[in-house]
């Protein structure tokens, strides 16, 4: 005798047995790893020639969090915000102190993208059994790519040295020089899912940002600011 398969119950629903009511629309992702800034401006050369730091300080940890929607089953469209922050205390490399110790101050960089991006999914993420069971594919490769505006904010607090010129007298005084502001952004990417059960999963991310901007008058002599990086990520996804 031959049974008609039933519809799933709400218990097997909520127990991760395998399937979920339906597709899910909406996926949250919260994610975390690190951000290799690209620092190719000149107010970047200048930092690392003249105090003792170099590109790698300017660097950092990243987290963030992704809310997208599928437009179709392949398609999402997703806003998100991300943040990275280095600091890093640093002296002069050909000055010291008349008192003979360091003259020392701490570089801080920070930036926060607020982006939308369209992800494509190279693959199916599920599939659905009769009219109402879907089961995620466990595997989800995708590519995607997006805008928005970007704020940074470069502050320099410490000392510093006043140089006499055609002498070699110098002066060390005390400030805090800071740029910050908007600006454009761009971005892609490429990245994977992997299900662990219906609604829950962790994904794979590697991210390209591109920005610039111009400097505040604290920095007034130099070229914009390169805020572009490459960010690895992993990330815990939620779907509802």
């Amino acid at each position: 005798m031959l049974v008609p398969l039933a519809a799933p119950s709400a218990s097997a629903q909520s127990s991760g047995k395998g399937f979920l009511f339906g597709e899910p629309r909406w996926t949250m992702t919260l994610r975390g790893g690190f951000d290799r800034a690209i620092a190719g401006s000149d107010i970047f050369t200048f930092m690392t020639d003249t105090l003792t730091l170099d590109k790698g300080d300017f660097s950092g940890f990243t987290f963030g969090a992704d809310l997208a929607y599928a437009v179709t089953s392949r398609v999402d469209i997703a806003v998100g915000a991300g943040f990275v922050r280095s600091s890093k205390t640093s002296e002069f490399r050909e000055y010291i102190g008349t008192d003979d110790l360091p003259i020392n101050q701490t570089t801080t960089f920070s930036r926060l993208p607020l982006t939308t991006t369209v992800k494509a999914y190279l693959y199916p993420r599920g599939r659905s059994i009769g009219s109402l069971a879907w089961i995620p594919t466990r595997f989800s490769p995708y590519v995607g790519a997006g805008g928005g505006a970007l704020r940074y904010d470069l502050r320099q607090e410490g000392e510093f040295v006043d140089t006499q010129e055609g002498t070699e007298t110098f002066d060390v005084f005390y400030d805090n020089f800071v740029s910050s502001g908007w600006t454009p952004t761009a971005h892609a990417l490429v990245g994977a899912e992997f299900a662990l059960s219906p609604r829950l999963g962790i994904s794979t991310e590697g991210r390209y940002g591109w920005a610039r901007s111009d400097l505040s008058a604290d920095f007034e002599d130099f070229n914009p600011i390169d805020l572009s990086g490459f960010s690895a990520t992993m990330g815990f996804i939620i779907r509802f």
